[in-house]
């Protein structure tokens, strides 16, 4: 389903980047040398010539893909509570997908309480930038429906979170279409990675939408 909002959706649908590089980045640093034109000075018996050096350096942080602190356990996700439940009103960060053009809060638990605020957070998943499965779910048809056009994502597209712990990118794998009853979408992985989820199709709840993705690196 193709709809009006994006830099996808503004150029008929056009197409987070890394074209399928979901590797971590490396760092590298450099210096750069700015040489002052040489001046001269002359007088009857000698001529002497004076170079002045400006010295620029830029350093790239290297931002390696995380990894599980020695003894350490991955996260337990918790069953997710019955109807009507309400979530505490808890901020994790925020979420934006340059591709579509969206950019929500994050906020604790995936009750329709918590989804009528902004995207959900499924407790005891993995945080953005840790070792696990990050597991968030969020609204299609009601407002204020962060995941409207999460159906437009391809691979390569980035996933962007903003936490205290600092600023995180990953890029879509795959998207799959899968049943409510598929608990096993929050299920917990060795590598960092996300897991995004909405109802499927819009203004249904028959399925499920499911957006794979793979840690790309840290901004700083």
């Amino acid at each position: 389903m193709r709809g009006p909002t994006a830099r996808r959706i503004s150029a008929s649908v056009a197409a987070v980047a890394c074209a399928g590089a979901l590797a971590a980045c490396s760092g590298s640093s450099g210096t750069r040398e700015a040489v002052a034109t040489p001046s001269t000075i002359a007088d009857s018996t000698t001529t002497s010539t004076t170079t002045s050096t400006t010295s620029t350096t830029t350093t790239t942080i290297y931002s390696g893909p995380p990894t599980l602190a020695p003894g350490a356990t991955l996260p337990v996700p918790v069953y997710p509570p019955g109807k009507g439940a309400v979530d505490p009103e808890i901020y994790i960060g925020e979420i934006e997908i340059p591709a579509i053009m969206m950019k929500s809060s994050i906020n604790f638990g995936v009750t329709d309480a918590t989804f009528d605020r902004g995207v959900g957070w499924w407790p005891d998943t993995a945080k953005p930038g840790d070792v696990g499965n990050v597991v968030l779910g969020g609204h299609r048809t009601s407002w204020p429906r962060p995941f409207r056009y999460v159906d437009l994502l391809e691979p390569g597209d980035e996933i962007v979170f903003t936490t205290e712990a600092g600023r995180f990118v990953y890029a879509v794998s795959r998207t799959e279409v899968v049943y409510p009853d598929a608990i096993w979408i929050v299920d917990q992985t060795e590598e960092a990675t996300v897991t995004l989820f909405a109802c499927h199709p819009v203004g249904s709840t028959a399925q499920r939408i499911v957006i794979f993705a793979d840690y790309v690196r840290q901004e700083v």
